[in-house]
Parts: C-alpha cells; sequence; structure tokens
C-alpha cells in the first residue's frame, strides 16, 4: 500500500521534532511532555515519519523493541488535516512488515479509541489482562 503525494520514511535524520512534539504534548496519552523528554524517548528507537512530497512531517510512530522478542508500538499519529486519506493504515502496515520487526513473540500498544485500526494488522485484546502489570503516572509531565 502506498499514497500518492506521501512517503513513509524511518531515515532519524528527516525527524521534525516541532513537529512530534507540538502534537504529541498535546495528545491524550502524553500531555503536556517536555520536549527534552520527547527528545530522550526517540533516540535509539525505530521511528517512522510521514511525510508528504514536499517533505513536510504529517505523521509519526515508535517501536521500542529488543528487535528480537518483543515491541511496543506508541506515539502513533497523522496530523488532522492529512486524516482520511488511508495514511494510519499505511503507516501501521509499513511498521508491521518492517524487516526487523519480523519473528516477534509479542508486539504490543495501547490505544483509548482506534482499536478498529490496529486489529486490520493483526491486534487484539490482551487474553490474560490479569498478567500484566504497570506503573503509571498519568500526570508525571505536570508535576515537573
Amino acid at each position: 500500500m502506498t499514497v500518492s503525494g506521501y512517503e513513509v520514511s524511518c531515515d532519524p535524520d528527516k525527524l521534525d521534532f516541532a513537529v512530534i512534539c507540538g502534537f504529541i504534548a498535546s495528545s491524550y496519552w502524553a500531555k503536556g511532555i517536555p520536549e527534552a523528554v520527547m527528545r530522550k524517548a526517540i533516540a535509539n528507537l525505530l521511528c517512522f515519519g510521514v511525510y508528504t512530497a514536499a517533505g513536510q512531517q504529517v505523521g509519526f510512530a515508535r517501536i521500542i523493541s529488543d528487535r528480537a522478542t518483543f515491541a511496543y508500538l506508541a506515539d502513533v499519529f497523522i496530523s488532522p488535516e492529512h486524516r482520511g486519506l488511508g495514511l494510519s493504515k499505511w503507516l501501521v502496515q509499513t511498521i508491521v512488515a518492517h524487516p526487523e520487526l519480523q519473528g516477534l513473540r509479542r508486539m504490543m500498544l495501547a490505544t483509548r479509541d482506534a482499536h478498529g485500526l490496529y486489529a486490520q494488522f493483526g491486534f487484539n485484546t490482551v487474553e490474560n489482562p490479569q498478567s500484566l502489570m504497570q506503573i503509571w503516572q498519568p500526570d508525571v509531565y505536570r508535576l515537573k
């Protein structure tokens, strides 16, 4: 799948931190995240950017992974003005098919409202949620 006039790239030199941090800092999942924290979160990860033909970044996702057994898909977004074109489907398809993410035992993510998107690519609800644990600090960025 491709979307005419757009590109998905893993080139870290193309990432536009102003776009990424601006969007994620206003998201429901990381509201108020400082840019320094976001830059640190992105360092040394497998990141995917979605770009217009002119090079403007309009989407992003990152994979936290050992690239052998486990991956966590995080911070997935498409800018509102570029939604409805199939870019999110293309982005998730590209991630799931990436050569460094094949043969993993588990790939996980958390979403409040995009279950239908991810289900198209094999993601399901966790069968045994009672086995998962977390330390969750939803206000951590507001406390600093």
